[in-house]
């Protein structure tokens, strides 16, 4: 709703720069991406949002929502944020609640105190409190309490005051961070050293908790945290025997399952509230009263030979396109190239591998040492060991390629750029 959201902040880090920027873009919407250089967790993030937005425009609302959240009314959602919005205006911090449909022990819960102005669904905050046990969770429901969505809306002069009164280590660091930003290929990157001197907290802990401005939203509208494959499972749509499919799958005899597969024919036979994830690099199978131990079995992988997977994705975004890795060996990698019309690669050499470019849709404009030529579907080029190259797509569609790279050392680092649109070293 553009007539009642300005254009939004995405506060991320490097790794997801170029992914949070194209998904902007797939959906039209223009989006300042601004890159966190360490992770600080949510109050310096939050402490960002609201010192720029305050530069942007003083004393405005700011709504901030985290990234891995899912809204399926959005019609509700908006008049929930029309109403927090009077309370924000008064200068209040404004948390948005769900009215619980069940008793869950995975969500912190409000209680909701004296309403304001006399709306029966705007409150403020009597307590926030933890999980719950089940029997406890029972007599939330029946006193009224609140499911909590740990989404927020506020002035950004408020958050800023609160921040300077509970956290002022916090703020001073980041709002240093951010009067000594520097743009980058579009991105807004916060100034490091200024950045990493702030204390890691979380802005329930550093703010929340302690500033006596807190008023509540009682939200109607479908929301989920996702953060598990449970509850990726709960707001699915689902097929027969309550099974919910995502990509490439089949279900014979079960009930209650969830496959996720990005490409993989995945089939469940006989099981009973399972998930499966099968993505291109690797499989995931685990009960679904089990998924909150995935955690830790990624920290598991990460100590052991597996950790390629948890570093690092099949399709890595480029300020170009992407590279997607169909098939690495020792000697050897084949992948699938995607350049964005009107962008390039650097001009660059190898020292210990050759590459192989197939065009398979558009036109490539290719430069080898001194000799540029043009490339169509079905066209391919050799490029030696240790020659100046680039690839640019000059044309109005996306160019892709298949590249084959043959040599002694494949690794990323052997990469020697010697001109770069992008300032990449």
């Amino acid at each position: 709703d553009k007539g009642l959201y300005a254009e939004p902040l995405v506060i991320t880090n490097e790794d997801f720069r170029f992914f949070a920027r194209r998904q902007a873009e797939e959906i039209d919407l223009p989006a300042t991406v601004v890159l966190e250089p360490a992770r600080r967790d949510s109050a310096a993030a939050m402490a960002a949002a609201a010192v720029l937005a305050e530069r942007r425009e003083p004393g405005c609302l700011v709504l901030a929502l985290a990234a891995d959240h899912v809204v399926l009314d959005a019609d509700k959602f908006s008049d929930a944020v029309k109403l927090g919005a009077k309370a924000a205006d008064q200068g209040n911090i404004v948390v948005f609640g769900l009215v619980p449909t069940e008793p869950r022990t995975s969500y912190g819960y409000i209680k909701p105190g004296e309403a304001i102005d006399g709306e029966k669904d705007l409150s403020i905050v009597d307590a926030f409190v933890e999980k719950p046990d089940m029997k406890t969770a029972i007599s939330y429901l029946e006193k009224g309490y609140l499911w909590n969505s740990g989404n927020f809306l506020f002035r950004s002069d408020v958050m800023i005051a609160e921040l300077k009164a509970f956290a002022p280590e916090i703020l001073a660091a980041v709002t240093q961070a951010v009067e000594q930003y520097e743009s980058d290929l579009g991105f807004v990157r916060l100034h490091q050293a200024s950045f990493e001197a702030s204390p890691k907290n979380s802005i329930d802990y550093a703010v929340i908790e302690k500033t006596k401005r807190m008023a509540v939203v009682h939200g109607h509208f479908r929301w989920s945290d996702i953060g598990s494959w449970d509850a990726i499972w709960e707001i699915a749509d689902k097929r027969g025997n309550d099974n919910a499919l995502e990509g490439n799958g089949v279900f014979i005899d079960s009930e209650g399952c969830l496959i996720h597969s990005t490409q993989l024919l995945t089939t469940v036979v006989g099981a009973r509230d399972m998930v499966v994830v099968a993505t291109k690099d690797a499989v995931l199978v685990v009960p679904k009263n089990r998924v909150q131990d995935v955690k830790g079995l990624v920290e598991t992988l990460k100590d052991g030979e597996h950790a390629p997977q948890t570093q690092s994705h099949k399709r890595v975004y480029r300020p170009w396109g992407y590279i997607e890795h169909m098939y690495v060996d020792e000697r050897y990698r084949v992948g699938h190239i995607t350049v964005d019309p009107g962008h390039r690669i650097s001009f660059q050499k190898h020292y210990h591998r050759s590459e192989h470019w197939i065009v398979v849709k558009g036109t490539a404009t290719v430069t080898i040492g001194e000799e540029t030529k043009l490339l169509t579907e079905n066209q391919s080029v050799y490029i030696p060991i240790g020659q100046p190259h680039r690839l640019a797509n000059e044309g109005q569609i996306p160019l892709e390629l298949v590249e084959i790279q043959t040599g002694a050392y494949i690794g990323e680092d052997d990469v020697i750029r010697i001109e770069d649109d992008y300032k990449r070293r």
